[in-house]
């Protein structure tokens, strides 16, 4: 997948998780895998999402919702 489509699925799936709370550990799933793939296939991460990562594993590791 292109970076610039990878980083417009990540943008999506931030949306939907502002406006769909309810499903925000699916949805951090859904941007955590997208993230991946761009380690993967050696892409530049932005540091945005990388530090909204890192966020929302640490929300979902203390239990928060």
């Amino acid at each position: 997948m292109a970076f610039e489509d990878l980083k417009a699925g990540i943008f999506l799936a931030l949306e939907q998780m502002t406006n769909q709370p309810e499903d925000k550990h699916e949805l951090a799933e859904r941007i955590h895998e997208m993230l991946g793939e761009m380690r993967a296939t050696g892409m530049p991460l932005p540091a945005d999402l990388v530090e909204i990562e890192r966020r929302l594993e640490e929300e979902f590791n203390t239990g928060k919702s």
